[in-house]
């Protein structure tokens, strides 16, 4: 329905239902503008690319009434900064006095001691570790695992608090990209590459990791982010110009942003395996992985088959005294010149549970970087 002010309202079911408006366009008067105007694509430019093709083409790249995503409050209260900054001062006193490698092994005694303590986070992994090793492992082994988790997910927290502080010649040293190459020749083709990402392990730094390495990056995020991510991703924006480059997007925005990202040949990343549903009108996909059936998101998967852009996954892996593996296996998909197929269900449906595979095969191998989305 046209509401007053020239907006467009559209009111969707009975139950649960919610209102999606989008402002008209000033232009001139808004008098000389009828209702239909406001929901016509975007034209066409001159120079049009295979991207542009599939932004116009797409009903859904210019919604014709959605909902606005709500502003995101990045704003981090006084009394976090104090605490992390406190926390910062007392880490960056102890690299000063015992080296990096001194706050290696302080992370690990700490990481020890919450594994002694916190008997219920212990048992939950547990169960956690026994549904990918269904056929069982040895009780030695399981609380090795265990452990390791305990440790490596200590050793990271106090990395990523620090990151910003360490020299960058000490920073590249310590990473390892494996499968580089599979990435340089799809960024070759011109249409982007979308890298399907895991929260299995830190992947939150794979993008400013890359970004240091020279590449374009951009990534999809929830809006809902704990103050210490975004105190950190603040500090690294003014320390690391590439970090502040990288163009930052939301699961729940409009995915024009998305089209933009493949025409510029960026490296989009994003984790599609999530632990629930985050929105009903996000699109998901049923896999099967460790044994049971699970949705995950595909709209990002989507936009980029329509964009025939390269489709790869990657993961991050932790290894010991702060060094990381940049893992990107070969491509899942690679679109010929003349692809027509698109986005089409089934094409999806077996992207995705290819990639269900790897996450559960990369799981396997390093049990100790399992983690829920």
């Amino acid at each position: 329905m046209i509401g007053s002010g020239g907006e467009v309202r559209v009111v969707v079911g009975r139950r649960g239902r919610f209102f999606c408006e989008q402002a008209a366009i000033a232009c001139g008067s808004q008098k000389h503008h009828n209702s239909t105007s406001m929901i016509q694509p975007a034209s066409q430019p001159s120079s049009v690319t295979d991207v542009d093709r599939a932004f116009v083409a797409d009903p859904q790249a210019v919604p014709a009434a959605r909902k606005l995503p709500p502003k995101v409050n990045n704003r981090v209260g006084w009394y976090a900064r104090a605490k992390f900054g406190l926390v910062r001062w007392f880490l960056w006193a102890w690299v000063r006095t015992f080296s990096l490698r001194g706050l290696y092994l302080f992370g690990r005694f700490f990481g020890t001691l919450e594994y002694l303590i916190n008997f219920k986070r212990r048992a939950r992994y547990r169960r956690e570790l026994r549904s990918i090793f269904p056929e069982g492992i040895q009780r030695s082994r399981e609380k090795s695992i265990i452990l390791s988790y305990f440790r490596r997910t200590r050793c990271d927290k106090l990395y990523y608090l620090i990151f910003d502080r360490l020299p960058r010649e000490k920073i590249m040293r310590r990473i390892r990209f494996h499968g580089r190459e599979y990435l340089d020749q799809a960024l070759a083709r011109g249409r982007g590459v979308y890298v399907m990402l895991s929260h299995n392990g830190s992947h939150h730094v794979a993008g400013l990791l890359m970004a240091l390495l020279g590449y374009k990056c951009a990534g999809i995020r929830d809006r809902s982010e704990g103050d210490i991510r975004r105190y950190v991703q603040e500090l690294y924006a003014k320390t690391f110009p590439e970090f502040a480059a990288i163009r930052l997007l939301y699961a729940d925005s409009f995915p024009r942003d998305i089209y933009r990202c493949f025409r510029e040949n960026r490296v989009l990343g994003s984790a599609l395996d999530i632990g629930r549903v985050r929105g009903l009108a996000l699109k998901t996909c049923p896999v099967r992985i460790f044994g049971e059936t699970r949705e995950f998101l595909t709209g990002t998967l989507q936009v980029a088959l329509r964009c025939r852009t390269p489709i790869l996954q990657g993961f991050v892996v932790s290894r010991p005294n702060f060094y990381v593996r940049l893992i990107v296996r070969p491509p899942l998909h690679v679109p010929d010149e003349d692809d027509t197929t698109g986005d089409d269900p089934q094409t999806v449906a077996e992207l995705m549970q290819r990639y269900a595979d790897g996450i559960e095969a990369h799981v396997r191998g390093h049990p100790d970087h399992l983690s829920r989305g």
